[in-house]
């Protein structure tokens, strides 16, 4: 069996957690690859090194004295260093490095250099190969991620190797520049490796047992999901769920590899199994609820609108133009509601309105705004009868009113629009529902 392993940055802060990480690697002959990301916070209101290395590079780009602030970050990985006790000295790459942000070389080498480093160290303390991502994985002139290029070089480049520490976060593009994925992007640079070695398990190590049913900062300890498939983590991530970074899914979904979520504090805890597919039946009958707020709904009414061909194209259209997508489109016989997020909306509300009145004619337009939308998701729904009505049932329970309703033909999830202030409510409500009432 050959195992990926990705160590997010709370697994990684300081010397004591990389103890943790080693005696997880070397617990399994299995682990193989590991995919350090950049020093997290070590306690509450610290830095993460990252964020460190952004304010040193935007202190050399305005022509600031930066040295004090990049020897403050040296300093955190000479702690590390020290307390792993290792004959390992970082102050040729640190030199390369301040010569590169006095060159302004780029925000994107800039972040990088906190994984890169970090890999290092790993490497050097595990006594694994080092691979730099930057000759590994690449991305297209345009910034897309060049997936046939990397599977190509990744898998030659690997299979020279038994064992191997590649940092996150982080490949090249054509000019050899570095480029970097979006903040949380070692997980993709996790499944990206696991995907070209053909690793049997990806194994995510955080500071969390898993993926919780819910947001903890809503509900007080809530329950870990057990097994999750690849489409309920989609709809889970893309409504806010922030375990797993959401693009990293898709390149172990390609090779059907099962993913799994790990608590790098307590790795004797199971975790979260993220997989294709299942025949195993869910704890309760939802998997998971998320949400995110700030949206509003665009109320378009208009007598026979379902009996006019192209009315629907012709709303839509209007949005295209003004580049704003949408999040969800309920309608009716004489009505449709575009929900989109505010913030991309507010400051074209008129000319969509104009728009829509030119094009679509309709007979009246209404906007609501401060909305939020819950997404409850779950396999076992599509085998449950009822469920819509247990939700209705407990958001009546607590005087919530829901705006909109969307479930989608697969059953798989159902969207609930409520206003912003009874977000929270709203999740305590469903969670009762279906955990606490189970329990």
């Amino acid at each position: 069996m050959k195992k990926v392993v990705k160590f997010g940055g709370s697994s990684l802060a300081n010397a004591q957690q990389f103890r943790k990480v080693a005696e997880i690697v070397q617990a399994e002959e299995d682990r193989r690859f590991v995919i350090p990301s950049a020093p997290g916070k070590r306690f509450p209101g610290d830095t993460k090194v990252t964020d460190m290395l952004y304010e040193c590079y935007h202190m050399a780009e305005e022509g600031e004295e930066f040295g004090s602030m990049l020897q403050s970050i040296k300093a955190r990985y000479d702690d590390i260093i020290k307390g792993l006790e290792l004959e390992l000295s970082l102050e040729e790459e640190f030199k390369k490095i301040e010569a590169g942000f006095k060159k302004t070389i780029g925000e994107n080498y800039a972040a990088s250099r906190g994984e890169y480093l970090n890999g290092i160290i790993m490497a050097d303390y595990l006594g694994f190969a080092f691979v730099d991502a930057a000759e590994i994985i690449f991305f297209k002139e345009d910034g897309s991620f060049d997936s046939e290029k990397t599977e190509k070089v990744l898998a030659a480049r690997l299979a020279k190797y038994d064992r191997a520490v590649i940092p996150g976060f982080y490949g090249s593009m054509p000019d050899g520049s570095i480029k970097t994925f979006s903040r949380g992007g070692s997980d993709i640079t996790g499944s990206i490796v696991a995907q070209g070695v053909h690793a049997d398990v990806y194994e995510n190590w955080t500071d969390v047992s898993g993926f919780l049913i819910t947001d903890p900062g809503i509900i007080e300890n809530p329950e870990v999901i057990e097994t999750i498939t690849y489409r309920e983590l989609r709809e889970l991530s893309y409504m806010g769920a922030t375990v797993l970074h959401e693009e990293s899914i898709f390149p172990v979904r390609k090779e059907g590899i099962p993913i799994n979520i790990r608590n790098t504090n307590k790795p004797e805890d199971a975790g979260t199994w993220i997989v294709e597919s299942t025949c195993q039946k869910s704890k309760y009958v939802i998997t998971g609820i998320a949400g995110k707020k700030g949206f509003c709904a665009i109320n378009i009414e208009k007598d026979m609108m379902n009996s006019e061909i192209g009315f629907g194209r012709k709303v839509l259209n209007v949005f295209e133009d003004n580049g704003i997508s949408f999040e969800h489109v309920p309608s009716g016989i004489d009505t449709l509601t575009v929900f989109v997020h505010q913030d991309e909306f507010i400051d074209k509300e008129q000319q969509v309105v104009t728009g829509i009145h030119r094009l679509a004619r309709p007979d009246a337009i209404d906007i609501e705004a401060d909305l939020a939308l819950i997404a409850v998701v779950g396999r076992g729904m599509k085998s449950t009868r009822g469920t819509a009505g247990r939700i209705f049932a407990a958001l009546a329970h607590a005087n919530i009113n829901v705006k909109m309703i969307d479930q989608g033909s697969s059953e798989l999830n159902i969207i609930i629009g409520v206003t912003n202030s009874d977000f929270e409510e709203a999740i305590r409500a469903i969670y009762n529902i279906f955990v606490v009432a189970r329990l």
